[in-house]
């Protein structure tokens, strides 16, 4: 039964009706930073506008966004500051003492949007690393890195990156974030539960402020409070980021417009969603075309390294259908199996495909949120049972799109995967129920970074795992991150863990590593 069987259906949602009357009331959004005019420059602040750190990201090969947000009260829901826009002066240098300046402009930084800027450096060179800074008022920011991506014609030697997801604010410190500094990376992919949304609770390593988050100040304040960690700021500083959420951004395990919860109002869901949406892009370095609409926000996009690897950023929550079979574990029934049910929506999955096609990349990269590889995750009997939220909740959709990459001969397929709190190296095949079905591609599941606490290197079950499902190489679930080394020949994926995350200074190991060699999907250790 659908948890939503009261409101007229279209793909993704509830009522246009519903929809339009609500949207219609923040439709002006997106010209508002456009439109502000700032106040004076003499501005002061009581204390450091810049406390929520900076950041970069979404860069391609001749520009990217620097972020900041002002804040002086990370606790209050505007932030501490004024209702006036405030103007934002930016930099970008060739050298860290900004002797050499590459770019520069006056961003403004309007209540609205929670004093957020959004700035795009334009013009810059490809494949260069620069420095970044901003200025309001009387305050300095921190200086931060930044790089533009390689000319799209060019065939970069190598690229590094971190793949990571979950960070729960109050189940584990964010150790894996200072290993992860010290990699000298190019890139990070966030890949989700950047936040949680849950109220704070006690007796654990570090406590969320307030009750579970709803309103826009609430989201605010929640992203705050994670930015109150040094090392995420830390990190966020020292690279480009490539974000995409998956859940606990909004409300755990929505579908679209659905909530997990039994009869949600579905109007009260969207204003929720809304909030959250907007918050996300305050919060984060996104361009500007990124900001929201209401109660939609278009979040997938592409980056191109050149022709070493062309990313594709999915969003496999917002234009989802309900999850089947009531979101309980579940064979792959005739539900699961719905041609109708959808992760990515029509419009997403034919951009995906669209993409796929016209790639020139050596390695064609889904950076996504849910597992792929088709494992069950307990039996009924002699029936296996899989996750509905994940993948084969919508196996009709993905066998269709394995299909697509076996047939259209997609060249090294890589899927990047966060959400499950434990780490996952899979070879994935057209059906992984059916081994004589092609193999297509390979997973990298990140483990989360910090939610769940302690994990176990190797759990009791792992060797039953890969007997009964021989496509998975490895699992277990500690914290931490996968660092990728990338090379025309081959895909090096390093499963970096960290084997104590409740207290400061956890021991940090590579606990794996796979290659996958170009023109050839097999996981291979290292």
């Amino acid at each position: 039964m659908s948890r939503i069987s009261d409101a007229v259906r279209y793909e993704g949602g509830i009522s246009r009706r519903l929809f339009l009357a609500y949207s219609a009331a923040l439709a002006s959004l997106p010209q508002l930073a456009e439109r502000a005019q700032a106040a004076e420059k003499n501005v002061t602040f009581s204390s450091d506008p810049f406390a929520s750190g900076i950041a970069s990201g979404d860069p391609d090969s001749t520009s990217v966004v620097l972020w900041t947000r002002l804040i002086q009260d990370p606790f209050d829901a505007y932030g501490g500051m004024s209702t006036e826009p405030i103007p934002v002066q930016w930099e970008v240098a060739h050298d860290e003492q900004f002797s050499r300046i590459a770019a520069s402009g006056v961003a403004t930084a309007t209540p609205q949007l929670g004093h957020s800027v959004h700035a795009v450096a334009q013009g810059l060179e490809p494949d260069r690393w620069y420095f970044y800074r901003f200025r309001a008022g009387d305050a300095q920011s921190p200086v931060g890195r930044c790089r533009t991506l390689p000319h799209a014609d060019s065939l970069p030697e190598k690229l590094r990156f971190a793949s990571t997801s979950c960070q729960h604010f109050e189940q584990g410190l964010y150790t894996a974030y200072e290993q992860m500094q010290k990699d000298d990376l190019d890139l990070v992919f966030h890949l989700g539960d950047y936040i949680y949304e849950g109220p704070g609770r006690d007796n654990l390593v570090r406590k969320h402020f307030g009750k579970e988050i709803v309103s826009l100040g609430d989201y605010r304040i929640r992203f705050a409070q994670y930015r109150t960690d040094p090392l995420l700021r830390q990190m966020h500083a020292a690279c480009p980021w490539f974000v995409t959420w998956d859940d606990h951004e909004f409300d755990n395990n929505y579908a679209g417009e659905i909530s997990e919860q039994l009869n949600e109002d579905p109007v009260a869901f969207l204003q929720r969603r809304a909030n959250s949406y907007q918050a996300y892009y305050e919060n984060m370095p996104l361009r500007p075309r990124s900001l929201p609409k209401g109660p939609d926000m278009r979040l997938y996009r592409k980056g191109s390294f050149g022709r070493l690897a062309e990313f594709l950023i999915l969003d496999t929550r917002q234009y989802r259908t309900d999850q089947p079979n009531n979101d309980k574990r579940s064979p792959i029934n005739d539900a699961a199996l719905n041609p109708q049910a959808t992760l990515l929506g029509r419009t997403q999955r034919q951009w995906l495909q669209s993409s796929l096609l016209t790639s020139q990349a050596t390695w064609n990269v889904l950076a996504q949120q849910v597992m792929m590889g088709t494992v069950g995750v307990g039996r009924e009997g002699d029936t296996p049972l899989y996750s509905m939220d994940q993948w084969p909740g919508y196996s009709h959709e993905r066998i269709q799109l394995a299909n697509f990459l076996a047939e259209r001969r997609i060249p090294n397929p890589v899927v990047l995967t966060g959400d499950i709190h434990s780490n996952w190296a899979n070879e994935l095949r057209v059906d992984d129920r059916n081994p004589e079905t092609p193999l297509v591609a390979t997973e990298f599941v990140a483990t989360s970074l910090s939610s769940g606490g302690n994990g176990r290197a190797r759990p009791d079950y792992v060797d039953l795992l890969q007997a009964t499902h021989p496509f998975v190489k490895l699992h277990n679930n500690e914290r931490g991150y996968i660092r990728c080394t990338v090379t025309p020949q081959s895909w090096t994926s390093d499963y970096v863990a960290v084997e104590d995350v409740l207290a400061p200074g956890g021991n940090i190991v590579t606990r794996a590593s796979f290659v996958v060699e170009a023109g050839r999907p097999q996981l291979n250790k290292a």
